[in-house]
């Protein structure tokens, strides 16, 4: 994958890195693995450990941990005067950005509906004793519909990688050109900046992925990226966070390609707890179960609780949006000053 040339192998470039910033660098990479080790399903017999709402609240919130630290990292740790390659990282960052809010409008707007649809289960069970399967009908119509924005969101990834990889071979060119200054505390200060976004862009990219291969049903939005494991301030060195990243992409990516995608409304298990609920009252009442409160009650609750569970997503993933927005806007500044 192209993010594998970002930073050349062995010798290429040999920038010197003073131990402060490689404290600043270490620190934020330390943060990094530790938020993509959470995402790790601890059992992997247990299906319910990962690809929930918990799951994906977590995700959210580790990105905008990741995003903070780099905005962090950019803006008062690396006391940095704007320069060529400074504004080369801002532009990308800026622009790569921009996707990624798209990308979080879309997952908000399918939370949104999808929390819509459970107002005709909740009509169905206001009167148990006049219960029929038309407001059940009605929530499997409106659940196997297509939501525009997030079915855009496989086109939306798509450019954002032609993004990166423009704006790679741009930052790529520049750093090759500087190679030969190996004393230059301020290169080295980019240098930073530049292995630190790289770390923060593969772990996003991958996560809206998943986001996105959830949301859309469909495994094609689901990307497998490969990362190197050298790094140009010392020869054959191992990404830090990498280990960590290929568990998790391993994993997540398995489970979500053995799952049957299109024969439900979603790999999320929430969702799927409903839709089993739904199936289980469906046939109930074709069997003329005399006792329709009894299977009726567990799916109450479980869409109670998913209702709960869309908002807490919701906001987490609103609380990203914000978070890269006002980045963008600091680090805009940051090249008017």
């Amino acid at each position: 994958m192209f993010f594998s040339c970002l930073f050349p192998k062995k010798n290429n470039a040999c920038i010197s890195i003073s131990p402060q910033l490689l404290f600043l660098v270490n620190r934020f990479e330390i943060s990094l693995t530790k938020s993509i080790a959470e995402l790790v399903p601890e059992d992997d017999n247990d299906k319910d450990d990962f690809l929930n709402f918990s799951w994906m609240i977590t995700a959210m919130h580790s990105l905008c941990e990741t995003h903070l630290g780099f905005t962090a990292l950019m803006t008062t740790d690396v006391d940095l005067p704007v320069s060529d390659m400074e504004e080369s990282l801002i532009e990308m960052y800026v622009d790569i950005s921009s996707k990624l809010l798209e990308l979080c409008d879309a997952f908000t707007s399918e939370l949104h509906r999808l929390n819509h649809g459970n107002m005709f289960l909740n009509v169905a069970f206001s009167n148990p004793e006049e219960f029929d399967l038309s407001q059940v009908d009605r929530w499997k119509q409106y659940m196997a519909s297509k939501n525009p924005s997030i079915e855009n969101c496989g086109e939306v990834l798509r450019s954002l990688i032609k993004s990166l990889n423009r704006h790679h071979h741009r930052l790529y060119k520049k750093v090759t050109k500087k190679k030969k200054k190996s004393q230059d505390a301020k290169e080295g200060k980019e240098k930073v900046l530049l292995r630190s976004l790289y770390g923060a862009m593969v772990n996003t990219l991958y996560i809206f992925s998943v986001f996105a291969a959830a949301f859309t049903r469909s495994s094609k939005n689901l990307l497998h990226l490969t990362i190197t494991k050298e790094m140009e301030e010392e020869e054959e060195e191992e990404v830090r966070w990498g280990q960590a990243f290929v568990e998790l992409q391993n994993k997540v990516n398995l489970e979500i390609q053995n799952t049957s995608l299109s024969e439900s409304f979603g790999v999320i298990r929430d969702l799927e707890a409903v839709e089993s609920g739904v199936e289980k009252l469906y046939a109930a009442v074709q069997e003329g179960c005399p006792d329709l409160l009894m299977v009726m009650e567990p799916l109450k609750q479980s869409v109670k609780q998913l209702s709960e569970r869309y908002d807490l997503i919701y906001k987490a993933t609103r609380c990203l949006w914000d978070e890269v927005s006002l980045a963008r806007d600091v680090l805009s500044e940051r090249l008017l000053t």
